[in-house]
Parts: structure tokens; sequence; C-alpha cells
């Protein structure tokens, strides 16, 4: 007597939504358990202490909390996102112009390439104070610091995407007599839009750092504020809280672009979740 299975079903004898339906739970129940384990050893190593300055999970959380009932945390947000978003989206609309130019026009790329490599090599923090000596130490320093960070990883990824543009979608363009414009538009553009978005979210983590880094270093303002204060005056559950909020904060942001790229841009990966 032989059992059969449907192509859907495989080899476990389970539909094919119900697997993938059990392989998500899994792998959600393991990202919960990792985080409750990394949660378990920041406690204990706060209660052993390992340090006077390395406060409890416990008691950064109710600092947390205290910062979210006095509205202190969000009026920082309100400051931090600020140069944040401004940075970002003007890194994200001349960078994806830039790096489309540099594709396309290899002497776009011999001016520009150099520049941002130049820039994504070299260290923020040295570059610091050049930015507030030449912008002063209000948003546009921020703003500044936020783009030199994120500015070189899109323009890098939207180059090395429309360089690498699949040449037989090319070819088969003008083997219909398209034009030099539908060919970009309608071929390239298209086929580089993954590696492109990709790109975009690497950038806006990067700009989390360039504007953390900018508070910390130019004017303490925001949530930098908040970290600098608190350490200041060693309240360190409270300081700790803040960073804790920024990973969360970022996490979050990165995830769900994350998710819209592979929603909108990787169906390949879509069908595999």
């Amino acid at each position: 007597m032989s059992i059969s299975t449907t192509p859907a079903e495989g080899l476990t004898g389970l539909p094919e939504p119900k697997r993938r339906r059990t392989g998500l739970s899994r792998v959600f129940i393991l990202r919960v358990l990792s985080v409750i384990g990394l949660f378990a050893a920041w406690e204990i190593a706060g209660m052993v202490p390992i340090s006077v300055a390395f406060p409890k999970f416990s008691e950064t959380m109710i600092a947390l909390w205290e910062m979210i009932l006095d509205g202190r945390l969000f009026a920082a947000y309100g400051e931090t996102l600020k140069p944040l978003a401004v940075g970002v989206l003007i890194s994200a609309v001349f960078g994806v112009g830039i790096g489309v130019g540099m594709g396309l026009n290899a002497r776009t790329q011999w001016v520009f390439e150099p520049i941002f490599v130049v820039l994504q090599a070299s260290p923020v923090a040295a570059l610091i104070p050049l930015i507030t000596y030449v912008y002063g130490i209000g948003i546009t320093a921020k703003t500044v610091a936020v783009i030199i960070l994120a500015a070189p990883i899109i323009v890098l990824n939207t180059y090395k995407a429309v360089r690498n543009a699949s040449p037989n979608l090319v070819q088969m363009c003008r083997s219909f007599q398209g034009t030099r414009a539908q060919e970009v538009w309608k071929v390239i553009i298209p086929a580089a839009a993954p590696v492109i978005f990709a790109g975009l979210r690497l950038g806006v983590a990067a700009g989390f750092i360039g504007v953390i880094l900018a508070e910390l270093l130019i004017t303490p303002t925001g949530i930098g504020d908040i970290i600098s204060y608190h350490q200041s005056v060693a309240e360190y559950a409270h300081m700790y809280a803040a960073v804790f909020t920024i990973i969360v904060f970022s996490a979050l942001v990165v995830g769900a672009l994350e998710q819209a790229e592979t929603r909108y841009f990787r169906p390949e990966k879509r069908k595999s979740q």
C-alpha cells in the first residue's frame, strides 16, 4: 500500500500554506526567545553588577516609562527627527539622481564616484568640527551630518544597480526599436529598483547614526541631549533608556522599510516567506 501526496503537500504531508505558517511561527518564537534571553542577561549583568554605570533592565524600563509619562521623550524625538527627515529626503532625491547619472554616463561616474567613495570611507566624527565651523551649531549642521552618512550609500547602491541592470533586457528593448528614454525608464530603472530601494533603506539606517552623532558632538538637543544630560548627572538608567529607544525606533523603521522592499520590489522573497 503506497501513500500518495500532492505536490502542495510535499514530503511533510502538510499543505503548503500550513507548512509556511508553521515555519513563520517557529521563527517568531525563536526571535521572541532571543529577545527575552537578551533582556534576562541584561538584568543579571545589572544585578552583579558589572559596573556602577550599568543599570538593570528593570530600572531602565522604569526610567523609560517616566520619560514617556512626562513627555520628555516625545519632545526629544520631535527635535531629532527634523534634521533626520530633511537629511534623508535630500540624500534620497539627489542621491538617486546622481547614482542613475553615474550608471548611465561614464563621465558622470568619473566625476562623482571618487567623491562618494571618499565620503563613505571617511570617519564622520572627525568631520563634525569642520561641519560646525562652516555651518554653525544649528539644524543645518546636523542635516549636513546626516547627508554625509546617508548620501554615499544611496548614490553608490543606485550606481551599481543601474550599471548592473540586465543586458538581455536592454538588448531586447533595443531590438524592438525602443528609444533611449524608454530604455532607461521602462527597462533599466525598473530592473534596478530593488537595489535602489535597498540603498535607501541602508541610507536611512546610516542617517540615524549621523543625527545622533551630530546631537552628541555639535549641540546637545533632542535625544542626544537626554543622553548627555543624564550621563552628566549620573542617572544611568535614564541614559540607557534613551539609547534603548534609539535602537528600537531605528530597528522598527528599517524593518518596516525592509517589509516594503520585500512586498513591492522582491517578489521572490515574498514567495519564500
